[in-house]
C-alpha cells in the first residue's frame, strides 16, 4: 500500500473553499457530494450545472441564461458555452475597490512598491481613458513586451475593460521572436520598457524595440515605461510616448464594455520550436471560469492570501496568476533571476511578504536542492500553506526535498496543463493527500483519461493524455485559421472528437483505506512527441531525467532517440557543475542508477557531456530541436529558444558516429 507523504488536517479540510462549495451544491442544486471522488464524478455527469455553479460560487459579474449553458455539448471542436452571456474580464478582476493590497511588486534590483485595489482601479481607469481616446475598442489588439511588473497588469486590465484583446511576451524575446508573434495579430498599441534586470545586470532593450517596431506596420502608438531608472528615457522610436505622459490625468471613472462569453480575451502562442508560433485565442468567459475554479477550489485561494508564481509575461502562468485579483487576494510579482543575489532570494521573499501560496518550476526546486538550501532551518515560512510546481514533471526526490528540507506542513501540488488550455488538466486539491511523484487529481469538469495508441482508455498504464469532453477554456480557435483547420490538426487529428494534449503519462489510483479518500492521481512522463521508442517500447524522458538528476554533479539532462541500424537508441546529454567532467566512472554510475531504478531499456547507449542545453524562453528543454540537429535536419524556428547558440554543442559529435 502506498503511503501519502502529506495529509491535510481535519481543520484544513473543514475550512477549505472546496468543502464550502460542496455544501453550496447541496443547498443550491440538491446535490449530495461529500468527497472529491463524488464531486468529480458529478462535475462530469452534469457539465451545465457544474459550470453554472462556478459562475455563481465565484461571484462572476455578468448575465447568462441558465437554460442555455451550452450548445453542441458533445461536439469537440464546435461546442459553445454560455452563448447568451455578457460580461467583462477587467470588471471581474476589479470587483474590489477598497484599501486592501492588490499587488506587491518586487524585483532583483531591490525596489518594492504596492498598489491597493482602490489605487489599481484608478490607474486602470486613467490608462483606459487614454486608450479609448486613441480609438482602442472591442476586438482591437493591445500588446506588451514587458517584465513582470504592475504596469503590465494595469495595461492588460485597461485594454480588456474596453473589450480589446491582450497579448504579451517578456522583454528577453529576440527581435524575430516578437515579430513572429505580434506580426500575425497586428496590434494597434504596444507597451514596452526601456529594459529589464537579470542576474544583477541592467539589460537595455531600446535598440531591439526600435528594430521590432519598424517591422510591425499598423502600430499607432508605442508606450514606453521607464523601468531602468538609471537610464534617461529615449523616445526616438516612431510614435513613442512615455507611460506617464500617456496616462490621462483626468481619467479614473472606469466603465466596462460588455462582451460575449466567447469573445477573445488573450492571444497566446505555442512554443514555436517547430515553425512560426500558432496564435491561440482564449475567450473571456472560459478563461475566467476555469481560473476561478482552479484558484478557489483546487488552490484554496482566499481573499486574505498572498499568492506568488515565478513567471514571465510570456508564460500562461502570468495570466493564471493575475486572475487571483478576482478573488480579492494579493498578487506578489517578481522580476529578475530567482537566484540573485543568492540562491535563497525567493525564500527570503516568502518571509518578507508573508506569501501563503508559492509557485515555481520543477527545475527551480531541483536547483535549490542541488544548491544545498535548507529553508526549514534558515527561514520561518510561517504563512506558507501551499507550494505549486509546473513546467516539467516534479520528481519523487523533489517531493522528499520539499517535505524534508523546506516545510513539513504544506500542500505540494504539482500541476500540468498548458498554454493551449490556459489552465490545467491535472493539479492539486487541499482536501486530498499528497503522494510522491503524483499530481493529486484531475481537474473538476475535465474528463481526463489516457489512451493507448489504438485509442483505448487505460488505467495504471502509460498512454496519451486526452480529454474526452468539452470544457470552457478550450481555445476559441487560432488567429486567422480558416475553417479551424490548424486547430483541428493540433488537437483532434489523433483521436477524432477527443482532445489529445500531447503529454505522456498515466492515471494512478489509491483506494479508500482508514478513512482516507479514494484518489485518482496522475503521473506525467513528459511530452509524447519527445517520447523515446527503442525496440518499440515507449519511454518517457522524465523517467530518465528523474534518475540522472539524483547525481549531485549533474545539473540537468536531455535525452533523445537516435536512428541507428534500423532501430533507435537512446542518447543522453548531461550538463555538469563547473569543474566536473564526464568520466568513465561517472558514466557507469549514471547507467547503473538508471538500470537499477527503471529497466535495462532505459539505459542510454551513449552519455555525452555538453556545456549547455537549449530551452524555450519559458524554460522548457527542447528535445525535438536537439534531435533535429543530431540527424542533420533543420531547426525551423530558433527564435523560439532562449539560448539557440546551445544547439551548436550537438553538431557533429564524434561519439554519435559509432
Amino acid at each position: 500500500m502506498t503511503v501519502p507523504i502529506w495529509q491535510p488536517t481535519q481543520q484544513r479540510i473543514k475550512e477549505a473553499n472546496i468543502t464550502h462549495y460542496m455544501s453550496y451544491l447541496g443547498s443550491t442544486f440538491r446535490t449530495e457530494v461529500d468527497d472529491y471522488e463524488s464531486l468529480y464524478s458529478w462535475s462530469l455527469r452534469n457539465p451545465e450545472r457544474f459550470w453554472e455553479s462556478i459562475w455563481q460560487f465565484g461571484n462572476v459579474i455578468g448575465t447568462f441564461d441558465p437554460d442555455n449553458i451550452v450548445i453542441h455539448k458533445d461536439k469537440m471542436p464546435g461546442v459553445r458555452w454560455f452563448p447568451e452571456a455578457q460580461l467583462n474580464f477587467a470588471e471581474n478582476l476589479l470587483k474590489q475597490k477598497d484599501d486592501s493590497i492588490a499587488i506587491i511588486e518586487r524585483g532583483e534590483h531591490g525596489q518594492r512598491k504596492s498598489l491597493t485595489f482602490r489605487e489599481l482601479h484608478k490607474q486602470v481607469g486613467r490608462l483606459a481613458s487614454s486608450m479609448q481616446s486613441m480609438g482602442i475598442g472591442k476586438g482591437d489588439r493591445v500588446a506588451g513586451i514587458l517584465p513582470n511588473i504592475s504596469e503590465t497588469i494595469i495595461a492588460m486590465l485597461a485594454a480588456t475593460s474596453l473589450g480589446a484583446v491582450w497579448s504579451s511576451c517578456s522583454p528577453d524575446f529576440g527581435v524575430q521572436g516578437v515579430i513572429d508573434r505580434f506580426g500575425q495579430i497586428s496590434p494597434k498599441l504596444i507597451f514596452a520598457t526601456n529594459g529589464y534586470y537579470y542576474n544583477g545586470k541592467p539589460i537595455r532593450t531600446m535598440d531591439r524595440l526600435n528594430s521590432i517596431i519598424k517591422k510591425l506596420p499598423g502600430i499607432e502608438k508605442v508606450v514606453i515605461i521607464s523601468y531602468l531608472r538609471e537610464d534617461k528615457l529615449n523616445l526616438s522610436i516612431t510614435n513613442a510616448i512615455s507611460y506617464n505622459d500617456f496616462m490621462d490625468p483626468n481619467g479614473g471613472n472606469l466603465t466596462y464594455c460588455p462582451v460575449s462569453f466567447n469573445d477573445p480575451l488573450y492571444i497566446m502562442y505555442s512554443s514555436g520550436t517547430t515553425g512560426v508560433p500558432k496564435c491561440i485565442v482564449h475567450g473571456v468567459g472560459g478563461t475566467l471560469l476555469q481560473h476561478l475554479k482552479e484558484l478557489i477550489l483546487h488552490t484554496d485561494l482566499k481573499p486574505q492570501d498572498r499568492i506568488f508564481y515565478y513567471t514571465t509575461c510570456g508564460w500562461m502562468m502570468w495570466n493564471w496568476l493575475v486572475t487571483s485579483l478576482s478573488v480579492g487576494a494579493t498578487i506578489v510579482l517578481y522580476d529578475g533571476s530567482p537566484f540573485h543575489p543568492s540562491p535563497k532570494a525567493l525564500f527570503d521573499l516568502i518571509d518578507e511578504e508573508e506569501i501563503t501560496i508559492f509557485g515555481v518550476s520543477a527545475k527551480y526546486i531541483t536547483a535549490c536542492e542541488k544548491a544545498g538550501l535548507e529553508p526549514m532551518k534558515s527561514h520561518r515560512l510561517k504563512f506558507l500553506k501551499t507550494i505549486l510546481s509546473t513546467g516539467s514533471p516534479l520528481t519523487h526526490e523533489s517531493f522528499d526535498y520539499i517535505y524534508g528540507k523546506v516545510k513539513e506542513d504544506v500542500c505540494l501540488s504539482s500541476i500540468s496543463g498548458g498554454t493551449d488550455i490556459i489552465s490545467c488538466f491535472a493539479l492539486g486539491c487541499p482536501i486530498l493527500p499528497v503522494y510522491r511523484g503524483e499530481l493529486q487529481c484531475t481537474g473538476l469538469g475535465m474528463n481526463v483519461a489516457f489512451y493507448s495508441d489504438e485509442g483505448d482508455e487505460i488505467i495504471s498504464e502509460k498512454g496519451e493524455l486526452v480529454c474526452k469532453s468539452p470544457f470552457p477554456s478550450m481555445p476559441t480557435g487560432f488567429w486567422k485559421d480558416t475553417n479551424h483547420q490548424k486547430y483541428h490538426e493540433a488537437y483532434f487529428d489523433r483521436f477524432e472528437g477527443v482532445w489529445a494534449h500531447g503529454d505522456y503519462g498515466e492515471i494512478v489510483t489509491h483506494e479508500k483505506v482508514d478513512q482516507r479518500p479514494y484518489q485518482r492521481g496522475v503521473v506525467i512522463y513528459g511530452r509524447s512527441d519527445a517520447t523515446l521508442n527503442p525496440g518499440g517500447v515507449r519511454i518517457g524522458t522524465a523517467e530518465i531525467y528523474r534518475q540522472v538528476e539524483k547525481i549531485d554533479s549533474v545539473i540537468e539532462a536531455l535525452a533523445i532517440d537516435q536512428e541507428w541500424e534500423g532501430d533507435t537508441r537512446i542518447i543522453l546529454f548531461v550538463r555538469l557543475i563547473e569543474g566536473i567532467h564526464l568520466t568513465k566512472s561517472l558514466i557507469d554510475s549514471i547507467k547503473s542508477l538508471i538500470r537499477e531504478n527503471t529497466t535495462p531499456r532505459h539505459v542510454p547507449s551513449r552519455i555525452i557531456e555538453v556545456k549547455d542545453i537549449p530551452r524555450t524562453i519559458s524554460g522548457k528543454i527542447v528535445e525535438l530541436a536537439v534531435r533535429n540537429v543530431v540527424h542533420n535536419q533543420p531547426v525551423k524556428n530558433k527564435d523560439a529558444l532562449a539560448n539557440p547558440e546551445a544547439l551548436d554543442y550537438f553538431r557533429n559529435i564524434k561519439e554519435l558516429q559509432s
